[in-house]
């Protein structure tokens, strides 16, 4: 039987470290389907699994759709604050600005996460959908879409 409380794991890396990208482990997550609103799941009915990049690309993808604080499960860390924007009357370049700052903060507490730039913006008339191109710590990049309401 395996060991309850095993010495020789390292459980986690300190933030001010300097530890190599290649020691920081991108691990695993379930996939899940944001359109659907599901898991996907595999042709035996089992929740499909996400590895490296795409486990790293599925918690980017669920940090910008969490709204930070509302959640206990969460640290104080965990999610975006798109909330806040609801019923401003700011500019769009504010907005904009604001939503590339949330953004921006939001992904960068993973330690997998290297940059988040290039954003781009398509408003509707409440709406404002937005793209950022997304570096880990491998140097390998990804597109990133989502939404705020205003």
């Amino acid at each position: 039987m395996a060991s309850l409380f095993p010495v020789d794991t390292e459980w986690a890396v300190e933030e001010n470290s300097d530890v190599e990208s290649s020691e920081i482990g991108f691990g695993r997550s379930w996939l899940f389907d944001f359109e659907a609103g599901d898991f996907v799941m595999t042709p035996t009915r089992k929740i499909s699994v996400a590895a490296d990049t795409a486990a790293w690309l599925m918690w980017c993808q669920k940090a910008v759709r969490t709204p930070r604080y509302r959640h206990l499960v969460y640290s104080r860390d965990y999610g975006q604050e798109y909330e806040d924007l609801i019923g401003k009357r700011f500019s769009r370049a504010v907005l904009e600005s604001e939503i590339e700052r949330m953004t921006t903060e939001t992904l960068m507490e993973d330690s997998r996460t290297a940059s988040v730039d290039n954003f781009t913006f398509d408003w509707s008339t409440d709406s404002c959908w937005f793209t950022c191109r997304l570096r880990n710590i491998r140097d390998e990049t990804k597109t990133l879409e989502g939404s705020v309401s205003v």
